[in-house]
């Protein structure tokens, strides 16, 4: 079991409080992905949930047991980090095994533990080389491998993938994904990236200034997203916010994602708004297409199919009124 429950968690570094009173429960066997801009507090709650930060206020508990206060080796919580931290004089099994000997494991439970990892990770032809013999995603899952090894309550990961390049990225999700289900180990994951977070977690956390925006599954956010920082902050290209006057609606900001816009001619009596195609971007199976529209600023459409206008050509924009997102002055959903 690796229930965790954070109650009203806190943390002040002098005057300057960045976690502001956390209230969070991560059921066991779920994958958790904390989300929000840099400077949010997300890596920062994490490494107080490892017993690396102390808590100002507030209880951590894991099982049902209260771990506020413990050591982090007496937490049954692994984490994995974003610079590895690999032992550059040791071997790949004795970077797995490092933890289980200095807690006096026996040597052939060791081998077997470490083994069993190796074979989960694709690792065992490389027990015997160091870090410095090793690929970028070869270090990464050595250090999934070193984590698993323990058969922790809890796996942290600390922004895991951003020292690798795309491909390696898009892999070791894969991988990650995989091990998770092989698991069922509860699991919290920070990212800074929207991809990772929306193909791998069962709940998101958005986070933003220390306190939480909202949490739920990933196409709940995208879908029914409480305000506009959410609103704009999940999905790759980002919502559109328009001023809602000029459209003849009520509300003081309306939202709509790039794929909700269609285009049309100028002159189309369908079209709400008009404007100048800026730029275009192909990406293969989609194109997103850049309108600048005066007044309502520079609209983003995904668009699937190869025909797209020039640059420089005068547009009409058909919006799908139907999905709409609202929002008062405060930013706040209008539902």
């Amino acid at each position: 079991m690796g229930k965790l429950i954070l109650r009203d968690v806190k943390k002040s570094f002098g005057m300057a409080e960045v976690i502001k009173g956390i209230d969070l429960t991560v059921e066991d066997g779920e994958f958790c992905v904390f989300v929000g801009p840099s400077g949010c507090g997300k890596s920062t709650l994490l490494r107080m949930i490892a017993g690396l930060e102390e808590v100002t206020s507030g209880e951590v508990s894991l099982d049902g047991r209260e771990i506020t206060g413990l050591a982090p080796a007496k937490r049954e919580i692994a984490m994995v980090f974003q610079s590895y931290a690999l032992y550059p004089h040791l071997s790949v099994r004795d970077n797995m095994g490092l933890a289980l000997k200095q807690a006096g494991t026996p040597k052939a439970e060791i081998r077997e533990a470490t083994d069993r990892a190796a074979a989960m990770l694709g690792l065992e032809a490389l027990m015997e080389r160091r870090p410095a013999d090793l690929s970028g995603g070869q270090r990464q899952r050595v250090a999934i491998g070193r984590a698993i090894v323990r058969r922790p309550k809890l796996f942290l990961f600390d922004e895991p993938l951003s020292n690798l390049d795309a491909a390696l990225r898009v892999q070791t999700r894969i991988e990650i994904a995989r091990l998770h289900r092989e698991l069922g180990a509860t699991t919290i994951y920070v990212t800074h990236d929207q991809v990772e977070a929306m193909t791998l977690a069962h709940k998101i956390v958005v986070l933003r200034g220390g306190r939480i925006e909202q949490t739920g599954a990933p196409m709940d956010l995208y879908h029914d997203p409480d305000n506009i920082f959410v609103a704009g902050f999940i999905g790759s290209p980002q919502m559109n916010f328009l001023q809602s006057g000029p459209l003849g609606l009520r509300s003081d900001r309306i939202g709509i994602r790039p794929e909700q816009i269609s285009l049309t001619r100028e002159a189309d009596a369908s079209a709400q708004l008009q404007g100048r195609v800026s730029h275009i971007e192909r990406l293969g199976s989609e194109t997103l297409v850049y309108v600048d529209c005066a007044d309502q600023g520079l609209i983003t459409l995904r668009l699937f199919g190869a025909e797209t206008p020039e640059v420089e050509t005068r547009v009409g924009l058909k919006l799908n009124t139907g999905q709409m997102f609202h929002f008062d002055e405060t930013g706040q959903r209008i539902r």
